[in-house]
């Protein structure tokens, strides 16, 4: 039906999509465990419940991402799991005590709560450091120096901030009253972390890859590329500036900051995708050597047009159904 060529294109467009989605629907409720605050049980629960319908199902993106990772390029998925064995062990381990934290917390003695939201605070932050640590890894290429470790260093607390803002953002959204006035202080904060972050990646980046300096600095791209920091940059000023004077009348306007962290997001991924395509390891393997055999692409493209639209259909039903302002603390 396809050539090998657009089937390798169709997978890691594929592949692209679930991490983007995982990264902005599972970044804003690790970035709410984050920012759990311990001193306050009603808060707490307040936070907890703005995540719970959704926080298990958000991590289905990262199943499909990583599934994809590894039926569709399987020598890359061999080479980035023993390069991030690690990293990845600390993930999972990260993920599961997160879970039964989230469990533990209600069906525990009330005296036993807050370890549990402790729990859930240091698994959705080894979460975050961890993913933003293989992050700055994949940037530098897998390469072992104390530069590339002090840089993923970097990276790990710039995408546990970034989570934290786009969390921070999406309890604007659900909440009220004071624990909205300090979400908008949350999101103050960890927005211009962020951002230092942002241009942290976008500064080394060009820097210590050639091709990668070559593709944003050369015309025109450089002209036809110019907008997208400039406009990443415009989207944190004016949510940064809106922050300032909530919450308005009636609550008008408590959306846009988080649909402003989902833009900024799509700006940075978007970048990041054209630095290094058509690599799936840059530098070493494109997505064209680390494809599978074309058979089984179109075999496995068949099941992939099937699962992908059912788990965007109920992520969107899912979100329908559970829409406004959290009100009650419900495990469901």
């Amino acid at each position: 039906m396809f050539s090998a060529e657009t089937l390798a294109v169709i997978f890691v467009g594929l592949m692209g999509l679930s991490i983007f989605l995982y990264a902005i629907l599972d970044g804003y409720d690790l970035g709410v465990g984050i920012l759990l605050p311990l001193e306050n049980q009603q808060q707490s629960d307040n936070m907890i419940a703005s995540i719970g319908p959704f926080w298990d199902a958000n991590e289905t993106w990262l199943v499909l991402a990583i599934g994809v990772l590894l039926i569709a390029f399987p020598s890359a998925h061999s080479f980035i799991l023993k390069e991030l064995y690690i990293p990845v062990a600390v993930l999972l381990i990260a993920l599961i005590l997160r879970g039964v934290a989230f469990d533990f917390r209600m069906k525990a003695a009330f005296s036993h709560r807050p370890t549990w939201d402790k729990a859930f605070k240091v698994g959705s932050l080894l979460a975050a450091l961890s993913q933003g640590y293989m992050l700055g890894m994949y940037i530098m290429g897998f390469e072992y120096s104390w530069q590339s470790t002090a840089f993923s260093l970097l990276s790990a607390v710039g995408v546990a901030a970034a989570y934290s803002y786009i969390g921070a953002c999406w309890l604007v959204m659900k909440s009220e009253g004071e624990l909205q006035k300090k979400a908008t202080k949350w999101a103050r904060k960890a927005g211009r972390f962020s951002f230092l972050g942002v241009l942290a990646v976008s500064v080394v980046n060009p820097l210590i890859n050639a091709s990668v300096y070559e593709r944003w600095f050369s015309l025109p791209n450089m002209i036809l590329l110019l907008p997208m920091p400039a406009f990443c940059f415009v989207l944190f000023l004016i949510v940064d500036r809106l922050l300032k004077r909530m919450p308005f009348q009636d609550d008008v306007s408590c959306w846009i900051p988080f649909v402003g962290a989902i833009m900024i997001f799509f700006l940075c991924f978007n970048g990041l995708a054209f630095s290094f395509f058509p690599d799936i390891v840059p530098g070493k393997i494109t997505i064209w050597q680390a494809a599978a055999a074309p058979a089984s692409l179109s075999f496995i493209l068949w099941g992939a047009l099937v699962v992908i639209p059912c788990i965007l259909a109920y992520t969107c039903y899912s979100y329908r159904v559970f829409w406004g302002k959290t009100k009650e603390l419900k495990y469901y």
